[in-house]
């Protein structure tokens, strides 16, 4: 009777083990990690306003968020190209504080402006160290207007500081730049925030800093700068708000208080950059993971 016992608690005993024995686990099927993004910044026009894109890229580096392709207009041709020469963010700032008007203002009497614009061009090409346009670090476009065709031209090569005179040339102010036979002024008669000159070169995600004050919002232009910008701002308004509107995200620093000559404010133009952004990163990171895995959809 004891060996029958003992055998039947063996068996019962082997029955169990049996049933509690565990499954081997699946093995883990890869996921394919998400597609890297190639972020570009559109940096808008707004003459003194300008100052604000060294805050909106210092805050997106200080995020990891550096952009690759750098596009700007007018006074965001003159950041841009400094910024795809390799300056980082705070070098920016610190030129930013060394700058005066003194060091880009060039007077001229005729000429089809007051502003010869040679001073800037120079000033440009001293600080990328005389770089053509395709020879910086990152690539980088500078939009102007063909003052013949009235189109949007974007500068992608060739001399970098008369690219973002040309640029910068707002009709009236400064004189029209000649570039081979043609003649050029300010890119925000066409193109006020260069979004698709950025996606050109090859952004996959485009983040669009628009300093312009809209004119309803603003107060009211009481000097030629004042109303030249404000006129170029109404002609551009339209075609703007269309580009603009294919951008992956748009950030609009509040510079509205800051006048087109006030270059004594570039710490609260830089400062409300930065602010603005800080604000934006959530929903930037947010937009990117959401395009990262378009992405991977789309190239399974």
């Amino acid at each position: 009777m004891t060996l029958r016992r003992s055998l039947f608690a063996a068996l019962a005993l082997a029955s169990l083990a049996a049933c509690t024995t565990t499954t081997p686990p699946k093995p883990e099927v890869a996921t394919k990690p998400l597609p890297k993004l190639r972020i570009g910044v559109a940096l808008g026009g707004g003459a003194a306003k300008g100052f604000a894109h060294v805050g909106v890229l210092k805050m997106l580096e200080a995020q990891g968020l550096t952009p690759v392709v750098v596009s700007g207009t007018s006074a965001g041709s003159v950041v841009g190209s400094l910024y795809a020469a390799g300056y980082t963010p705070f070098e920016l700032q610190e030129k930013s504080f060394a700058l005066d008007e003194d060091s880009i203002r060039d007077l001229s009497l005729g000429g089809g402006g007051l502003v010869k614009g040679e001073k800037l061009q120079d000033y440009v090409n001293k600080l990328v160290s005389n770089r053509p346009i395709e020879k910086l670090s990152k690539p980088f476009a500078a939009v102007a207007t063909n003052l013949d065709t009235g189109k949007r031209t974007a500068f992608v090569r060739g001399n970098t500081g008369q690219a973002v005179r040309a640029s910068s040339s707002i009709p009236s102010i400064f004189q029209p730049v000649q570039i081979g036979n043609q003649r050029y002024v300010d890119g925000g008669v066409v193109s006020p925030v260069p979004v698709d000159a950025a996606r050109d070169l090859g952004a996959d995600f485009v983040i669009a800093v628009d300093i312009s004050t809209k004119p309803e919002q603003g107060k009211g232009a009481d000097g030629m700068v004042s109303i030249l910008n404000q006129t170029i701002t109404i002609m551009g308004r339209q075609l703007g708000e269309q580009e603009l509107a294919r951008a992956d995200f748009v950030i609009r620093p509040r510079v509205g208080r800051i006048g087109p000559a006030d270059f004594d404010q570039k710490h609260i133009a830089i400062l409300e950059g930065e602010k603005a952004t800080q604000a934006a990163l959530p929903a930037i990171k947010q937009k990117i993971e959401q395009k990262m895995r378009e992405l991977a959809a789309k190239n399974p």
